[in-house]
Order: C-alpha cells, then structure tokens, then sequence
C-alpha cells in the first residue's frame, strides 16, 4: 500500500461529496432569497409558504454539510502536514478570512433566521436570509482564491524553505480564479434550480393539493436552471485560454507543455510530470454533460402551458435529469484537481513532499472510517431531503407559528 495513493484518494473523497453539500446549498439559499423578497413585497402569502418548504430542506443540507466540512478539515491537518509547513503562510491566509469573516458569519445569521420566525420584524428577518447568502458566497470566494494559489502560485517568495505571502493584491487577480470562481457558482445555481424543479414536478406527476404552488416553483427552477446552464458554459470554456497560459501540462501535447517538463526535470529531477488520464475523461464528460443539460431552453415555452405540464412526460425527463449537475461538477473537481497533477501548489510543491509520514495502514483505516462517515452523512442527508420534500408544503415545521399542536409538551414516553 502506498501512504501517497491513500492520501489522494482520502482527499479526493472527501472534498468531492463536501462539494455536493455546497452546491446545495449555495444554489438553494439564492433561490430562497428571490422567494422571501417576493413575500416581503408582495405579502402573498404562497410566497411564505415556498420559503418555507425550500428554506426547510436547504437547513437540513446545511446542517449536515457541515459536518462533511469538519471530516474534511481533519485529514487536511492529518494527511498533508509539508502542506502545512511550506505554502501555509499563503495558503492559509483565504481560508482564515473564509472560517473567521465567512463562515462563522453565515452560521450566525442562519441560526437567527430559523429561529427569528414570527419573531422578528419581518424587514430583518428577510436581511438575515441576505445575510446568509451574502456570507455564502463570500465562502465560496475565498476557497476559490485558496485553489486558485495551489492552481498557479503567485505574490510569493520563499525565504529559509517556506512560501511567504508578498503580495496579497495578486491573489485575488491570479488568472485561474475569476472564471472558475464564475463557473462555481454558476454550477451551484444551475443545481439548486433541477433540484427544485424535479422535486416539484414529482408532485405534479402525483398531483398534489398544492398544485399551483409547486407548478410556481417548478418554474422558478427551470428558469433560474436556463439561465445558470448558459453561464456555466460560458466560464467553463472560458478558463481554457487561462489554464493553457499558466499549466501547460493540464492538456498536454503542445510545445509549452513539453518545455515545462524540461524545465521541472532540469530543477527536481526526472519524473513523471504528466498529469492522469483521469482528468481528461472527467472534462470530457463534464461538457458533454452540460450540454445536455443546455436542453433546458426547449422546456421553458412548454411548462408555460397547463396542458403540456398535464402531459407528465416532460416532468419525468425533469426528475430523470436530477443526477447530471451532481455528476457534472464532480466530474469537473476532479478535472480541475487531477490535472494539476504531480503538485499540490503546481510547480513549487510535489504531492510527495506535501503528504504526512503516516504508516500506510493508519493511512488505510482512516480512508476507510472517514468515507464510511462521509458516505452516512450523504445518505442521512438524501433521505431526509427526500422525506420532507415528500410531505409537501402544508406546514413546514420551518418557521410554524409557535402555538401549534406540535409544540404543545408532550407526555414524557415511559420505558419497561
């Protein structure tokens, strides 16, 4: 067993189903945002209503994405410590403003808008949900400032052995950030809209009480999906010309790629600096992926139509289509990690000097415990979404007006 493969693999698993979680939840909470403001002005009430039934899966996707990023962060510290030790003076500075300013802020304001219902003036209540959305994407920014660093070094000088941040303006300018940062988030909106409009079209197919309001959101997703779909097109064959500039070897077979080698075998030595045939499958069938997805367009002028949704068949190609944005922006991590391949930081420092001097049996157990955990949150996580979509809109227990039967005390149940 190889200690390096392991700590890949545990990496790679890791941070692939975090990544599930948190295009959940950043494509939800945008959309709950339109929906509370549409409430706030309008004072509908079926705007409430939708608030809080996507407002109520969107907290349980949070509540266990956490915990996903927790098992995330621990094999940081245990499996790559050269990590540590040589670029985290740069490469930790956007992931301390990420936890301290980001997440610690995001966590904050969603605590008081579930709990703020019927509470707080309605105003506030609505700016705490901006809030959370506003500090989500501050997240998503400086995670992608951190990848972009390992992507391409920049505004750094090593001093006694260890990367130094010197400029931190060139972070936030590095060439592989701004588009995939756009792609990100492009591919977290067109995700939160085929959630919600496959979840909405199995209750059209079951034709629910609630059909006008789920034919609303039905909708609503598969516009806010039209127009994401279009966007992640756009930034992800944007970063091509990028990319090519400043990691020659993540394709491969051209003059500037067969010069980097040269010069990294003349600087490290000899080695195999040719990134996985992996990475460039996962783009593959990312694009093809999202091009399929492109056929969103051809649904719009249909479901405007009653009769057309009546029909059901084009419904079960909504639901049919909720794996591929899943698919795709794995698919797409794994292009974009997997590529850069030999380095952790491309071209400065090698996954080999990065990974932890554990045993490869400890290395082995611990890829083992964290997937099983990883993969009892993902499940835990999916069914409990699937139940409470299940139940449709009625009464959310998100935001019930306190009073209600449910929150009468019980009786204490009584043990034999």
């Amino acid at each position: 067993m190889d200690t390096l493969l392991l700590a890949r693999l545990q990496f790679a698993t890791t941070t692939s189903i975090h990544f599930l979680f948190v295009v959940v939840t950043l494509g939800l909470v945008t959309l709950l945002v339109g929906m509370q403001t549409a409430w706030f002005l309008t004072g509908n009430p079926k705007w409430e209503r939708l608030t809080r039934f996507w407002g109520q899966l969107y907290v349980i996707n949070y509540v266990l994405g956490i915990a996903t990023g927790i098992v995330m962060e621990f094999q940081f510290g245990l499996n790559w410590s050269g990590l540590s030790r040589y670029v985290g003076n740069v490469f930790g500075a956007p992931l301390a403003i990420e936890t301290l300013v980001a997440f610690f802020l995001e966590s904050t304001f969603l605590g008081m808008w579930i709990f703020g219902w019927h509470r707080l003036r309605r105003g506030v209540h609505l700016a705490l949900l901006w809030g959370v959305a506003l500090t989500a994407y501050a997240s998503a920014f400086w995670i992608m400032v951190a990848n972009a660093w390992l992507q391409n070094p920049v505004g750094y000088e090593v001093r006694d052995g260890v990367a130094h941040l010197t400029d931190f303006g060139a972070l936030l300018t590095n060439p592989t950030f701004g588009m995939a940062f756009g792609h990100v988030v492009a591919a977290a909106l067109l995700t939160g809209g085929i959630l919600m409009a496959a979840v909405s079209a199995w209750h059209l197919i079951r034709r629910t009480p609630d059909f006008a309001l789920f034919r609303t959101s039905l909708r609503i997703g598969l516009v806010t999906a039209a127009g994401a779909v279009t966007l992640v097109q756009g930034f992800g064959f944007a970063q091509f010309g990028p990319i090519g500039q400043v990691q020659p070897t993540k394709f491969g077979g051209s003059p500037a790629a067969d010069a980097q080698v040269a010069e990294w075998t003349a600087t490290f030595g000899p080695g195999d600096y040719t990134p996985p045939a992996l990475s460039s499958v996962g783009l593959g069938f990312m694009i093809l992926i999202g091009f399929t997805l492109g056929a969103v367009w051809l649904l719009l002028p249909l479901l405007w139509r009653d009769w057309i949704i009546r029909l059901r068949f084009p419904l079960w190609l909504i639901m049919l289509a909720l794996p591929l944005p899943f698919v795709a922006v794995i698919l797409g991590w794994i292009a974009r990690e997997v590529g850069r391949q030999p380095w952790v930081a491309y071209g400065l420092l090698s996954t080999e000097r990065a990974v932890s001097g554990v045993d490869p049996g400890l290395m082995l157990a611990s890829l083992i415990g964290f997937s099983l955990l990883l993969g009892a949150l993902a499940v835990t996580n999916w069914t409990l979404l699937a139940r409470h979509a299940a139940r449709g809109a009625a009464d959310p227990a998100l935001g019930r007006p306190p009073g209600t039967p449910d929150d009468e005390p019980r009786p204490a149940p009584a043990f034999a």
